[in-house]
């Protein structure tokens, strides 16, 4: 069984601050079900947040490059469409290259509002992006975009959201309609979200994003078991673990798990557990859409569709949302 939250805390001095205490709490309760499996948000600590940077910059991973040709072929229009923008929130900002060429098309920008888990990948983007628009404002929030509830007092007059790279393919569907709605709420009335959306493709496209062949993503997904390692006194041998992406049809998802590649015990905080040659441990999905399906996702959450950009392969989508 798990242990309880005050035993967590008491053991060795691991656990001492709140982040800390939720990421253990998670890798304990995640470890004890038979099906065992770790929430994605814990790959994105700052060695995470780096290495999923260098993922971006591969060939087999189309979602990134294919976004940003869709916002520099289509920034002015989007820019039209939403009107003078005075605060742009951005949810999971990650280095926010992306969002400098958002920044750059919208008319009548103050404030950007970047939310985050990594405060270093915070304060890099604000650092960079003040220096290089010197009448802008940034205002980072660091937390769990998925959670957040307030902008740090900011009071936003009909603000953009933007929510880039697909992430909201990591969520499944219940949680993806959580998020939406919560974003409706944080963001009011009268706001404008645009959404990266990745589509659906074939396999041969598909698999080589989430396996490429230089390993890149391997260590991307074995930094959570290293992670557990410093931050909870685990004692994983991520030589012993590899990276698994598999292709969910029915869900039309992929699947990412770490194997056992033999017969282990593994201690975290002092637990144990022992893994089977083989046995998994699921740590993300990636769910992909249609331009549809994410339309009625977005209609049933609060939100009116109001416009779609795809690349010439239909690879990827950008949507542009409204809340009356």
């Amino acid at each position: 069984m798990p242990q309880l939250q005050s035993d967590i805390d008491d053991d060795a001095g691991a656990v001492n601050d709140s982040r800390t205490a939720e990421f253990a709490e998670a890798v304990l309760n995640g470890l004890a079900h038979e099906r065992r499996s770790i929430p994605s948000r814990f790959l994105y600590d700052e060695i995470g947040s780096a290495l999923f940077e260098d993922i971006t910059k591969l060939d087999e991973y189309y979602p990134t490059r294919t976004e940003i040709g869709l916002l520099r072929a289509h920034g002015t229009e989007i820019s039209e469409c939403v009107g003078p923008v005075e605060t742009l929130v951005e949810f999971g900002s990650g280095s926010s290259r992306k969002t400098r060429l958002l920044i750059e098309a919208l008319n009548g920008l103050a404030t950007y509002v970047p939310i985050d888990v990594s405060e270093a990948f915070l304060a890099e983007a604000a650092e960079r992006l003040e220096a290089d628009f010197e009448s802008l404002t940034v205002s980072p929030v660091l937390g769990d975009f998925t959670k957040t509830r307030e902008l740090n007092g900011i009071q936003p007059h009909r603000p953009l959201g933007f929510f880039s790279g697909s992430t909201i393919g990591n969520l499944n569907h219940q949680e993806a309609h959580a998020f939406l709605e919560n974003a409706a709420q944080l963001l009011g009335e009268g706001s404008t979200f645009l959404i990266g959306v990745d589509l659906e493709k074939s396999l041969d496209v598909l698999i080589p994003a989430y396996d490429d062949a230089g390993g890149v993503t391997a260590a991307f997904s074995l930094n959570l078991l290293a992670r557990v390692n410093r931050d909870l006194s685990g004692d994983f041998d991520t030589d012993r673990f590899a990276h698994r992406a598999l292709y969910n049809a029915r869900e039309r998802r992929i699947e990412i798990y770490l194997e056992s590649l033999a017969d282990q015990i593994v201690h975290v905080l002092g637990q144990r557990f022992d893994f089977a040659e083989g046995e998994r441990i699921h740590t993300e999905n990636s769910h992909k859409y249609t331009v549809e399906r994410f339309q009625d996702l977005a209609a049933r959450a609060g939100w009116t569709p109001a416009q779609v950009w795809t690349d010439e392969a239909a690879l990827f989508s950008l949507h542009l949302l409204l809340l009356p």
